[in-house]
């Protein structure tokens, strides 16, 4: 009889031959002999560290989806990383879970909840207004998200995990950070004459200032988590200030209304961990909104500032769009219009046409408009389900008599937080159908079943 590990080895060996053999026939017609030949030789060695790290393959791939890295540096735009580390993942992920079957799957009433989400999403797909549109955005991005959002929760497992993940959350946000910055002192790629933006030449996400500032802010909390911990390294507490630092700047930068609704939540938190009293919160909550207001220069805007008299422009373009997702909502109030689908529907439900479509700007509106009621209904239990259990993480480590690894008491404090701060940010921020919320969903899940495990 053949041994489990000699069973491995047998298929680990026959997978590396199919991807030599591909890489040959794939490589040898785009690049010059030589190239192919390095390329074939490193195949091996490359699928030995895909099986050994599927989960930082995994966690790359979800991190250059969200932060759009290769927009942002445009050196490496043509190099196509998003696909390269899309297969290496699918390939880790697969080799993990049907061959090695070290990883062992595992079912929470979370994950049914979203589950329960994405068949709604689905279903609402082919009964889409617009059935191009909705299989275009789950064919090119949603797909992933259901996929990765599982891939995660099962994969996550260790405590290299999370630190690899903190590790590349904080990374790319700061990364990200510094070109915006870097954009916003040389007036590059402004909206409005002084919204900051990145890629909005390439067609980017990031080319959205709103957009941008949600991007930002998932790495903030995980970056507050460290720098706010008590025992952290004066060394690594410094290094995240400076994190901290850029990303509230550039966050700031992009004058988004969110997106400072997203930042006072996380320090307020923060500061809530330090300061338990209810009284003392409010007040810091109270006076921390009109200074970033004023420090973020949102009066300044070309729309939403000062110089517009009564409800401005930008606010009156949301209670428009809010209007035609509730009408969408009411015209199909199980199935919304269908996925990635308000944009189009806009000029049928707006009560005010000034030429152009526009997006909702609102997570909770968006997902009423192209999930229906249904969508909204099962959304939020999953939001409550998620918070509450992010709570009971937290108080599983306060009251455990067991030593908590200082990546496990960070990354829970930091999830928690920036899932509160998702969903406050969410009334002005379209983020129903992209990463964040999933990836934080698929986060809380696997700390909850490593805490569960191991305390």
């Amino acid at each position: 009889m053949v041994n489990a590990q000699q069973s491995y080895g047998v298929w680990l060996a026959l997978v590396l031959c199919l991807l030599v053999i591909s890489a040959a026939n794939m490589t040898q017609a785009f690049l010059p002999g030589y190239m192919s030949l390095v390329i074939i030789s490193a195949l091996p060695l490359a699928g030995l560290v895909l099986v050994k790290y599927s989960f930082v393959m995994v966690f790359l791939f979800v991190g250059f989806s969200f932060f759009r890295l290769h927009e942002a540096f445009s050196q490496l735009y043509h190099f196509k990383i998003p696909l390269l580390l899309s297969l290496a993942a699918l390939l880790g992920l697969g080799w993990q879970l049907l061959i090695s079957r070290q990883i062992k799957c595992y079912w929470r009433a979370e994950m049914s909840w979203l589950l329960a989400f994405y068949l709604v999403v689905m279903v609402g797909i082919v009964l889409a207004s617009n059935r191009p549109i909705a299989l275009a955005y789950f064919n090119n991005i949603y797909w992933k998200i259901i996929l990765m959002s599982f891939a995660i929760a099962w994969l996550m497992q260790r405590k290299q995990d999370f630190s690899s993940a903190i590790f590349i959350i904080v990374g790319f946000g700061t990364a990200i950070a510094c070109v915006a910055i870097y954009n916003q002192v040389n007036a590059i790629g402004l909206v409005e004459g002084t919204r900051v933006t990145i890629g909005r030449q390439l067609g980017s996400v990031l080319g959205d200032p709103n957009d941008l500032a949600l991007v930002l802010m998932f790495p903030m909390a995980f970056a507050c988590a460290i720098a706010f911990h008590p025992k952290v390294t004066p060394f690594l507490r410094l290094g995240l200030c400076g994190c901290v630092i850029l990303l509230s700047v550039a966050i700031i930068a992009t004058q988004s209304r969110g997106g400072l609704l997203g930042i006072l939540a996380i320090f307020s938190l923060f500061f809530y961990f330090k300061c338990p009293s209810k009284t003392l919160f409010l007040t810091v909550f109270t006076l921390l909104a009109p200074v970033l207001f004023v420090i973020a220069g949102i009066s300044d805007r070309a729309s939403g500032g000062a110089a517009e008299a009564g409800i401005d422009a930008s606010a009156m373009g949301r209670l428009y769009a809010w209007q035609a997702a509730w009408g969408m909502a009411l015209d199909n109030p199980l199935s919304g219009v269908g996925l990635n689908n308000f944009y189009a529907n806009y000029y049928f439900y707006s009560p005010h046409w000034d030429g152009l479509n526009h997006a909702v700007h609102s997570t909770w509106f968006g997902i009423l408009a192209e999930t229906g009621f249904l969508g909204l209904l099962i959304f939020t239990g999953l939001m409550l389900k998620l918070i509450r259990c992010g709570q009971y993480n937290l108080s599983a480590l306060r009251n455990t008599q067991h030593t908590v690894p200082l990546v496990i008491d960070i990354s829970c404090r930091a999830v928690f937080v920036a899932l509160i701060a998702t969903v406050i940010s969410a009334t002005f921020l379209t983020q129903g159908f992209t990463w964040p919320i999933y990836v934080l969903a698929a986060m809380v899940i696997a700390l909850r079943q490593w805490i569960d495990k191991h305390l």
